[in-house]
């Protein structure tokens, strides 16, 4: 870019191309924020997205084989395997079932954890909302009287059609 006080003034064609390339850059550069922002959090998300369908899985497959063998485990643990009699295998299943619950409700905390980091792009708002405040302050320029042969024109134009 042209140092505006080199003591050559420049044409409103280059200040208007100068401009544009200068919103076009800002533009790009908030858009690259935005995008790194939010890959960022896209990839937190997916973690605690896996890790959920994780406990889910877990849950819904191993329920039936893995209850059954620490039923059986317990009741065998507590003595019921020679004849001793053991818990009663209703309590051993339950008791399968609560630590299958317990894993998934571990899983199941980690994966909310991993979603309460996502946050939203508090660095592209905040750019956002400093250029939309510049913008704001910017005074337009004037914009030359229409014409008003040039309306007529147009109006003769309409109403021959």
């Amino acid at each position: 870019m042209s140092d505006p006080f080199d003591g050559t003034e420049r044409s409103l064609g280059q200040l208007v191309a100068s401009a544009t390339a200068e919103m076009s850059a800002l533009v790009h550069d908030e858009i690259a924020l935005a995008k790194a922002e939010l890959r960022q959090d896209v990839k937190r998300g997916g973690i605690g997205s896996i890790l959920g369908v994780g406990a889910l899985v877990v849950l819904l497959f191993s329920l039936p084989m893995l209850s059954f063998a620490l039923a059986y485990a317990i009741n065998t643990w507590t003595g019921g395997h020679n004849g001793n009699g053991g818990w009663n295998l209703v309590w051993c299943f339950l008791l399968s079932f609560a630590f299958n619950v317990l894993v998934a409700g571990l899983l199941g905390a980690i994966a909310v954890a991993k979603f309460k980091k996502v946050k939203p792009p508090e660095r592209s708002i905040a750019s956002a909302k400093q250029t939309a405040a510049i913008m704001q302050n910017a005074k337009p320029h004037p914009r030359p009287a229409e014409r008003p042969a040039l309306e007529k024109a147009e109006s003769v134009a309409r109403s021959s059609v």
